[in-house]
């Protein structure tokens, strides 16, 4: 089998335009996926801690793990696993920017505790046995001819009871969006292309059950899965009213275009998300050694 290139210049594209620019709208931890509000007063910084704790909490850690998380961004995940979990990490990122960002954050770390490590590096590089695998909103830029790499990579990764929480946002069939009675318009179509060209080139959304089949194939059965779809939509509001409330700041970085362009994206995704046209869901895939293969919701 040819070796696979990690997706470095497509990567980039994105997350190294600037990390000040993207600081304007995140929140302080830098935590760039669906929050997951608990309950409504949530600041969106609460929210995204709650989105951590709830994968990490699938994951079954035990002191004294390796956990490896594969698109770890600029290390939100990394840092609250050492302090929860009392885990050992190793952080993948093919970004520059966050690479360099969550590189200072782990020389920060108090001596004698937990390991943290984070490589420029794709998961189509790792080849080093951990306990747990996480990875947040890493999938969209796989595309679908490297599923069956990846989830036989990391089911090799992985011991007898391993596990790994797989949160990404998935794409529907042009069938079950009209089971689900969901109207898909031409303008759908063509926002869908201004993401893939403006802002998340390469990118390709998984449907729920490539991931299914694609894990059940190469190791893992589905113990559960679980949408967060209405938190999506209320995140990119909180991104999109935040960028909005540091205008002047986001174009004396990028520019007016950069700034329009990425209030598009954050609205019409939220839109998206509303009118169930993609949904985001955690897939919680366990190393299969039984031969049974499941789903439940």
């Amino acid at each position: 089998m040819p070796k696979l290139t990690p997706f470095y210049e497509n990567v980039r594209s994105h997350y190294d335009l600037s990390d000040e620019f993207f600081a304007l709208f995140l929140d302080p931890t830098r935590t760039y996926s669906c929050a997951y509000f608990e309950h409504d007063s949530m600041t969106l910084e609460q929210a995204q801690l709650a989105k951590v704790d709830l994968s990490l909490g699938k994951c079954d850690l035990r002191p004294g793990m390796t956990l490896l998380d594969i698109g770890c961004g600029w290390g939100s995940t990394m840092l609250r696993a050492i302090d929860r979990f009392d885990v050992d990490v190793i952080g993948l990122t093919l970004s520059l920017n966050q690479y360099e960002h969550v590189s200072g954050l782990i020389s920060q770390l108090p001596p004698g505790g937990r390991t943290a490590a984070v490589r420029l590096q794709g998961w189509e590089d790792f080849d080093e046995p951990v306990d747990r695998i996480v990875s947040i909103g890493a999938f969209e830029h796989f595309r679908r001819q490297r599923y069956d790499t990846f989830f036989e990579r990391t089911a090799r990764l992985l011991p007898d009871d391993g596990r790994m929480l797989l949160h990404t946002i998935v794409g529907h069939s042009k069938a079950l969006l009209d089971a689900m009675k969901v109207d898909v318009t031409r303008e759908d179509a063509l926002f869908l292309r201004f993401i893939m060209r403006e802002i998340f080139p390469g990118g390709q959304l998984p449907e729920r059950d490539q991931i299914i089949t694609g894990a059940q194939r190469n190791g893992f059965w589905v113990q559960n899965i679980e949408s967060l779809q209405p938190h999506y939509a209320r995140t990119l509001d909180r991104w999109a009213r935040a960028l909005e409330s540091h205008h002047d700041d986001a174009v004396r970085l990028a520019s007016e275009e950069v700034y329009q362009r990425y209030i598009e994206y954050l609205t019409g995704c939220a839109e998206n998300f509303r009118r169930r046209l993609i949904d985001v869901q955690q897939f919680t895939l366990v190393k299969s050694h039984t031969g049974s293969h499941g789903t439940h919701r």
